[in-house]
């Protein structure tokens, strides 16, 4: 699966997989996400996921969890409670929840970003809204991911589907040979 020239590498850690507890997975992350000039991690225990580009990005990893109406609510803007024949899933609200983390990252500091007034990329048209790109990750059952990023306008494609990182992969580079081809 590739979403183009200019996306970002992004790589998804187990830590169940590696023997790792909550403070490792993140130290784990922080070391894989060094020397890049812009990334973006997320945990989700037992998983970190991780972007990295050149230029700016937000990743998001959430776990599937119940929402009730009025929670539901206080995420969305007035256009997407407008949303006509909408699945009120659990898995659409957090979808919702992760896509607006993801894009709240990229754009600079998430926690100035009020969910009631940003849109979500899951409703930006063929994943596009101006120059900035956002998509859906594969992860594991009951998780949702979402990455959202500005692409570079010249160069190979970075992206990948997450990878799983396996231990003695300590760098970008390794990282990269493990890389699941489309």
């Amino acid at each position: 699966m590739t979403l183009g020239p200019g996306s970002p590498r992004v790589y998804l850690v187990d830590a169940s997989e590696e023997n790792l507890d909550e403070v490792s997975l993140r130290a784990t992350a922080r070391v894989l996400s060094e020397g890049w000039p812009y990334s973006s991690r997320s945990y989700c225990f037992p998983f970190a996921l991780i972007a990295l580009h050149e230029d700016r990005v937000g990743v998001d990893i959430e776990q599937i969890v119940a929402w009730s109406g009025d929670e539901v609510c206080s995420i969305l803007t007035p256009a997407e409670r407008d949303i006509p024949r909408r699945p009120r899933t659990d898995f659409w609200a957090t979808s919702i929840w992760s896509s607006k983390e993801a894009a709240a990252k990229a754009f600079g500091d998430a926690t100035r970003y009020d969910p009631r007034r940003l849109e979500s990329p899951l409703f930006w048209p063929q994943g596009e809204a101006g120059r900035w790109r956002a998509s859906t990750l594969p992860v594991p059952a009951d998780h949702v991911a979402w990455l959202c990023w500005l692409p570079i306008r010249s160069g190979p494609p970075f992206f990948q589907p997450p990878v799983p990182w396996r231990r003695g992969d300590d760098s970008c580079a390794s990282l990269s040979s493990t890389s699941v081809k489309p």
